[in-house]
């Protein structure tokens, strides 16, 4: 059942359903996405200091903010990658959450702008991500202090990516402390009993969300191959510890479990929250509806036990 609070908001979605993605330019809808994030975000949280850097690479270069909170513990550098099913958001879009995360952890989060489809199809996001937590794995010092722990987060869309490139990574000794995956997509097949029961009129449509996969994928991309489908990875052994948030009234909450549990059925140590009543994307929705924040606290303090379990 979908938490009181957000009952307008689903109402309203279901009242007036947004348009089909293949009706808009990809201009235009990301425009309005940027417009939705504006009129979605609360009080922005103060921060110490905030950054725009740029991370170079042979044949790209990707934009990175950098969020120090006021109160900063210095124990932990969070690599974050932003949702909007490949296609959508930007370091602006996530803005409000990322300094909501910042300051609720009191770890430095270092958000990630990206690659999108269709302009980029599959795997180049896929390539940011891996080359980004490479990087930042060696240049730690350029982000945190000496001794600061290194996290992979990320949200639907970002999920994936984070959940992707700790996998391709796990034997790299990168030196993850933990990979959050909040609500991930793992894969476009979208057949799971959550998928039939909140397809449609529960923020997320399924339908709009096959087609970004079109868009993100192209027409000749293997679904069995596990950068796209990460419930076909064969072997998790050695990925990072991980953190699954899921919310109960969203499409993609069963794959999520799913992918809880295949970590776990290769001795990766796995901790799975799940947001009674929430629905897909509620963590954006904080600036409006102060119940989500509850969540937030919660999964501020698994973060902590896992780095502190990490510096034991």
């Amino acid at each position: 059942m979908v938490h009181p609070a957000l009952e307008p908001y689903v109402r309203a979605v279901r009242e007036i359903p947004p348009p089909h993605p293949s009706t808009q330019d990809v201009s235009e809808r990301r425009a309005a996405y940027g417009e939705l994030a504006d009129a979605l975000q609360g009080e922005l949280d103060d921060m110490q200091e905030i950054s725009d850097l740029e991370v170079r690479f042979d044949d790209r270069k990707l934009r990175t903010r950098l969020y120090v909170p006021l109160g900063d513990e210095e124990t932990a550098l969070v690599l974050y990658f932003h949702g909007g099913s490949f296609v959508l958001g930007d370091l602006d879009t996530h803005d409000w959450l990322c300094r909501r995360l910042a300051t609720d952890t009191k770890m430095r989060i270092l958000a990630v702008e990206y690659r999108l489809a269709p302009e980029h199809l599959f795997p180049s996001s896929i390539d940011d991500a891996v080359s980004m937590l490479r990087y930042v794995s060696i240049h730690m010092s350029d982000f945190a202090p000496d001794g600061a722990e290194l996290l992979v987060m990320g949200d639907s869309a970002g999920a994936t990516l984070a959940a992707v490139a700790s996998a391709l990574t796990r034997s790299e000794e990168l030196g993850v402390a933990a990979q959050v995956l909040i609500y991930p997509t793992m894969g476009p097949e979208l057949v799971t009993d959550s998928a039939h029961r909140y397809g449609v009129g529960y923020m997320l449509d399924l339908e709009h969300l096959r087609y970004d996969y079109k868009q993100y994928l192209g027409a000749t991309i293997d679904h069995t191959d596990p950068r796209v489908t990460p419930l076909m990875f064969q072997d998790l052994r050695g990925a990072p510890p991980a953190i699954v948030l899921v919310a109960e009234c969203d499409p993609l909450r069963d794959e999520g479990l799913a992918y809880a549990g295949l970590l776990e059925h290769f001795g990766v140590r796995v901790e799975i929250l799940e947001a009674e009543g929430m629905i897909h994307g509620f963590l954006r929705l904080g600036g409006l509806v102060p119940e989500t924040l509850r969540i937030v606290d919660d999964l501020a303090e698994h973060m902590h036990h896992f780095v502190e379990h990490a510096s034991a």
